[in-house]
């Protein structure tokens, strides 16, 4: 009976988000799904920017789901605030090191 040790990997994103065009008001989901041992940690990113969470800040209407995905409860838009238009990645870090996903961009459909 002896223990195969597993080895301990690097992260990898194992599913990309894709581009998204959603109304304003309406809830989105950006998709993102990573492996590694120990389980990676997901960030996100817009611009560039790191993008806050639910866990940052309990008002936000940004919901970091448990498999690593971004959901959006509704799309804001207007002429004040920050938009959630923009070019998004995730990141999934551990100490082996990080993996960064595709690109995807989320656009808001027309007024």
């Amino acid at each position: 009976g002896s223990t195969t040790q597993l080895e301990d990997t690097a992260p990898r994103i194992v599913e990309h988000p894709s581009d998204v065009l959603v109304s304003k008001g309406e809830p989105a989901t950006l998709s993102c799904k990573a492996e590694g041992r120990p389980p990676p940690v997901v960030e996100w990113y817009k611009d560039g920017e790191r993008v806050e969470t639910d866990r940052e800040d309990p008002r936000s209407h940004r919901t970091l789901l448990p498999g690593g995905s971004l959901f959006f409860l509704r799309i804001l838009h207007g002429r004040r605030g920050k938009p959630d238009e923009g070019v998004y990645v995730c990141v999934a870090r551990n100490y082996l090191g990080e993996a960064t996903s595709r690109n995807a961009s989320l656009e808001v459909a027309g007024e």
